[in-house]
C-alpha cells in the first residue's frame, strides 16, 4: 500500500456558496483519482473576509464540500481557516493505491486511443456567468458537470487496466494532452468533432467570453498545436481553463472496447477524441 496526496484551492467559480464547496471538494479528488487511487482522508482550507462573506455563507461551503466528501467516502480530519480579502477554498486530499498500479500521465504508446469523460467549457461558462452573460441552461448544465465525480471513471479505468491518465483542469485540454505527449515521447492527433463540448459555448465565445487563462495556455502552446483548417475562433475550448474537468485516458486499441464497456456501465459518458502517434506535436483535424 502506498499513499497518494494532493492539494489543490480555487476561488469561487458560481454564485451558490454550498455548489462552490461541492465543486471544490470534487476538483481536489480527481486528482487522487486521475492516478487510480481511493481517496480516505481530507483537510480542509477557507480563507474569507468575515465582513464580506457572512459566516453563515462559510458554513455552506464547509457543508456542500463535506456532502461531496461523504457521497465519495473520504473523511474530513481537520482544517484551518484565515482572514483574507477574497475568498478561496481547497482541499488537501489524501489516498491509499497500489505502488505497482499507479496510473502516470507519461505512460502512452505509439497508437493508443485517446478518451475524454466530461465536455469542456467551465472557464468559458464560468466567465459569461460573471459578465451576466450565461443562458440558463447553459449555468445547469455547468455546474452539474463541475459537480460529477471521476470516481467512476477512475474504477473503470482500473477495471480496464489503462496505459496513463490525468485530470483536465486549469491548463487544458490541449495543455494536459501536452504533458501526457512530452512524458510519453509522443504526439497527438484530435477530431475536433469528437470532443465533448457543452450546448451554448460556442455562442458565449462569440460574445467574447474568452477567459485569460484560455490566452495564457494558447501562448504556452503555440508552437506545439496544429489546426490548419480551423479557425482560431473555433478553437477556445480546446485551451479553456477547467474546474473539475474530466479524466483525459491513454488506452491501447486492444483494451479500448472493454474500457468502454467498463465507462458505459459506470454510466461515465464515452469519448473517444484522438490518438497518440509518433509524430511530434499536437494536431487538430476534422472528421
Amino acid at each position: 500500500m502506498a499513499l497518494v496526496q494532493t492539494i489543490d484551492v480555487i476561488t469561487p467559480i458560481v454564485d451558490d456558496p454550498t455548489d462552490f464547496g461541492y465543486i471544490a471538494a470534487i476538483n481536489a479528488l480527481s486528482d487522487v483519482y486521475a492516478m487510480g487511487g481511493t481517496p480516505l482522508t481530507a483537510m480542509t482550507f477557507l480563507a474569507f473576509e468575515k465582513c464580506d462573506l457572512p459566516v453563515e455563507a462559510a458554513s455552506l461551503i464547509l457543508k456542500g464540500a463535506l456532502q461531496a466528501l461523504g457521497e465519495n467516502q473520504c473523511t474530513v480530519v481537520g482544517g484551518h481557516t484565515v482572514e483574507d480579502p477574497e475568498i478561496k477554498f481547497g482541499l488537501a486530499i489524501t489516498g491509499t493505491i497500489h505502488p505497482d498500479k499507479v496510473i502516470l500521465n507519461s505512460g502512452a504508446g505509439d497508437g493508443d486511443l485517446i478518451y475524454l469523460t466530461k465536455p469542456l467549457g467551465t472557464g468559458i461558462a464560468s466567465t459569461a456567468l460573471k459578465g451576466e452573460l450565461i443562458p440558463p441552461s447553459l449555468n445547469d448544465e455547468f455546474v452539474s458537470w463541475m459537480k460529477r465525480s471521476n470516481g467512476p471513471a477512475a474504477a473503470a479505468m482500473v477495471e480496464t487496466g489503462v496505459s496513463a491518465a490525468t485530470d483536465v483542469t486549469g491548463f487544458s485540454l490541449l495543455g494536459h494532452l501536452w504533458e501526457m505527449c512530452a512524458g510519453s515521447g509522443l504526439g497527438a492527433v484530435l477530431d475536433v468533432n469528437a470532443i465533448p463540448t457543452m450546448a451554448g459555448i460556442q455562442e458565449m465565445v462569440d460574445s467574447g467570453m474568452v477567459p485569460a487563462g484560455a490566452y495564457r495556455n494558447r501562448d504556452h502552446l503555440e508552437n506545439k498545436v496544429t489546426a490548419v483548417t480551423l479557425p482560431e475562433d473555433h478553437l477556445w475550448h480546446l485551451f479553456d481553463p477547467q474546474t473539475s474537468g474530466g479524466l483525459l485516458i491513454a488506452v491501447s486499441p486492444d483494451m479500448a472496447d472493454s474500457l468502454e464497456i467498463a465507462l458505459g456501465a459506470k454510466e461515465v459518458p464515452v469519448h473517444r477524441i484522438g490518438m497518440f502517434r509518433k509524430e511530434q506535436g499536437i494536431e487538430i483535424v476534422q472528421s
